[in-house]
């Protein structure tokens, strides 16, 4: 199982140049571990050696959750950018450069990615003031994050948790301006629980005691009861999808409704019904924070909000090249059950309007549920191609991954990359059929491969 000559080489000129930042952070992975290790007691204590730069931000929408985190984030920041405020934005992981977790925020503009020299420098003080302690990776960036954001003017931060919540390093915000629970289902099961409710329990600790909650909607009745007992006990005035507020389409518009009224907007610019449920999350959770909502920012924003790498058409480029003429090309990050339920529907959602066969190539690692993500696509996927992936030790090999898919219904075969994948994939073409729809999925990381490899770097 092995590329050509050609495939290999395409794969090694569109990995991107390594910046001075890559390369600090690089060192920093041979002296401190990459895996996960929750506690506050580390990040606290180096944060403390910096002067507690989290007790400086400006407003902080703090989200949590297992699936729609990072939509939400994005729809938040569309909003207040729709009003021309500065917002600062950390997500992880990132899907090509390490810079993609800080987007630093511009007064009436777009935020950008963090510029290499800053991020550089910051990595340098915060390696300085931790001084060799043993520390996780992610918790240097954590601080990273929290310096970067405290010296850089913004009128608002959206904070992403990177695993769980309770112990997230994210979680030395006292005060956030509002904590956003988004869908909660199985995964991280090893850190976090292996029932809904102990995971609902661990993103609930973001919550803080008198503070806004907003409660994206919830598939299990479990996790919600968790959520809202929890944000009662703390006294934090809570309100939740599908009783305080919620959207749907109508005549192919969005309608949110909650207290103060209706608002009509045009669809989200982001594909799936899931979107309008994420959406409505961000419009609450905007007010929640305490700024004005208008239609206008509302209209601004579902035309202009992007998230790269989640459900993400690919048009043009390398992959858009290597692939059967007329393929509709989708990238899309989700990566356990409940991520491969809603990304199926979308699949779905695509088939009634136009019809395709559905072909995935697919990349997960170890600590998902591979055969709980298949399920969702058995009657609707003709095959999947199984591929390694870059960036991670803890891919899952492709021939592991093709049983896998195997065991949940799937017709499935490995190969040795993505180049690889499309190559076999005309192959099982039907020359009668329309041209494949081509979903690349089951992991962030597959989908920066895919990015890299396609020359989509995320701006």
């Amino acid at each position: 199982m092995t590329g050509s000559a050609p495939e290999r080489r395409l794969e090694d000129m569109t990995k991107p140049a390594i910046s001075e930042a890559e390369q600090i952070i690089e060192e920093l992975m041979q002296l401190h571990p990459k895996g996960f290790d929750l506690s506050l007691d580390r990040i606290s204590r180096l944060l403390e050696k910096l002067g507690n730069p989290q007790k400086r931000l400006p407003p902080v929408i703090h989200v949590a959750g297992t699936n729609g985190k990072g939509s939400v984030t994005a729809f938040c920041r569309a909003l207040l950018e729709a009003a021309g405020l500065s917002v600062h934005v950390h997500t992880s992981p990132h899907l090509v450069n390490w810079h993609e977790r800080y987007r630093i925020g511009v007064s009436g503009a777009k935020g950008r990615y963090v510029e290499d020299g800053l991020f550089a420098d910051a990595l340098r003080r915060v390696a300085d003031a931790n001084d060799g302690q043993m520390i996780t990776v992610f918790e240097i960036l954590t601080a990273v994050m929290f310096l970067l954001f405290s010296e850089q003017p913004a009128d608002a931060a959206i904070v992403e948790v990177g695993l769980g919540g309770r112990f997230d390093a994210t979680n030395v915000i006292n005060n956030p301006a509002v904590s956003v629970i988004m869908p909660i289902s199985l995964d991280h099961q090893a850190y976090l629980g292996d029932r809904v409710e102990l995971i609902a329990a661990e993103k609930a600790g973001i919550m803080k005691s008198g503070f806004p909650v907003v409660i994206g909607h919830q598939e299990y009745d479990a996790a919600l009861d968790v959520l809202v007992n929890t944000a009662e006990r703390l006294g934090c005035p809570v309100t939740v999808y599908g009783q305080d507020f919620a959207a749907h389409e109508e005549f192919g518009r969005m309608v949110y409704q909650d207290e103060f009224g209706l608002t009509d907007a045009p669809l989200p610019r982001l594909p799936g019904r899931h979107q309008l449920a994420n959406a409505a999350a961000a419009i609450r959770a905007v007010k929640a924070a305490g700024f004005e909502v208008t239609e206008r920012m509302v209209e601004k924003a579902m035309a202009s909000v992007e998230w790269p790498g989640r459900l993400q058409r690919i048009q043009d480029g390398n992959i858009a090249d290597l692939a059967p003429e007329g393929s509709e090309i989708w990238v899309d990050g989700g990566h356990n059950p409940g991520a491969g339920e809603v990304i199926a529907e979308a699949m779905a959602g695509f088939e009634e309007k136009k019809p395709r066969p559905l072909f995935i190539i697919a990349g997960m690692i170890n600590t998902k549920d591979p055969v709980g993500y298949f399920k969702a696509f058995a009657d609707i996927a003709e095959y999947v191609f199984t591929v390694p992936i870059t960036g991670t030790d803890a891919a899952i090999d492709p021939v592991v991954l093709a049983h896998a898919a195997f065991d949940a219904g799937l017709v499935a075969a490995p190969t040795s990359s993505i180049s690889e994948a499309l190559e076999e994939l005309v192959r099982h073409l039907d020359p009668e059929a329309p041209p494949p729809r081509i979903l690349i999925g089951g992991s962030l990381y597959l989908a920066g491969n895919a990015l890299a490899l396609n020359g989509t770097i995320p701006q």
